[in-house]
Order: structure tokens, then sequence, then C-alpha cells
């Protein structure tokens, strides 16, 4: 059974860091990908960042290029993928979910929520100005 669960949310103030991991258990393909998406209130799911096993694509929505950085650790065949947020901003808050895509999947562009096989629960994150 494949399950994703993210963690590391919490209460920071404007120009703090976090870093977000996501567990991912079961994941055994060969090509995937996993996206950090995130919803705010009364917003969109939006992908944020997106890192591919299949070519080793990485990205960046634009708001959070500079300040957010993907990364994965698959070591002893348990897969990490972690998303470290730096110069937070009030406007990052949200409820911050990991989600994987199975088969080749290239990183780019806006990551289609509908794209997505598996999700896992979000973790909060809040960003008091």
């Amino acid at each position: 059974e494949v399950q994703l669960q993210a963690s590391g949310g919490g209460l920071v103030q404007a120009g703090g860091s976090l870093r977000l991991s996501c567990a991912a258990s079961g994941f055994t393909f060969d090509d995937y990908a996993i996206v950090w998406f995130r919803q705010a209130p009364g917003k969109e799911r939006e992908g944020v960042s997106c890192i591919s096993s299949s070519d080793g694509s990485m990205h960046y929505t634009d708001s959070v290029k500079g300040r957010f950085t993907i990364s994965s650790d698959n070591a002893k065949n348990k897969l990490t993928v972690y998303l470290q947020v730096n110069s937070l901003k009030p406007e990052d808050t949200a409820v911050y979910y990991c989600a994987g895509a199975t088969g080749y999947y290239h990183c780019s562009g806006r990551p289609r929520p509908d794209g997505m096989d598996y999700w896992g629960k979000g973790t909060q994150v809040t960003v008091s100005s």
C-alpha cells in the first residue's frame, strides 16, 4: 500500500525557515515524481515544487524560486522528499501537501492536481508578519 505523509509544518515569523518532509512508504516505482502543492484558504491548490526520478528534473513555481529547495533521499529504499522553505512570507501560509505521480514525469510548468496518483495529508504552514 502506498502512503505519503507530509510533516514539518508550523508557525514561524516572516523571514523564518522550515523543513517539510514527505515520507513515502510502499513507493517502489522506477519512474515517478513527487510534487509539493499548497492550498491557502479560499484559493486553488497550487503546485509549488516538483522532483522527478525519471529524468532528474526539478521545478519551482515563480513565487518560491530562490527561497524553496526540493531534495530527495532514497536510502535503504525508503523515499523521503524534503522541501526546505526559507525567507518565508505571510503569503506562503497554506496547507502543504505532497503528492506522487507514477510513470515517466518531467517536472515543468504547473503540475495539475488531477495528474497525481497518490496524495498525503497536508501539513499546515503559518507565517506571521
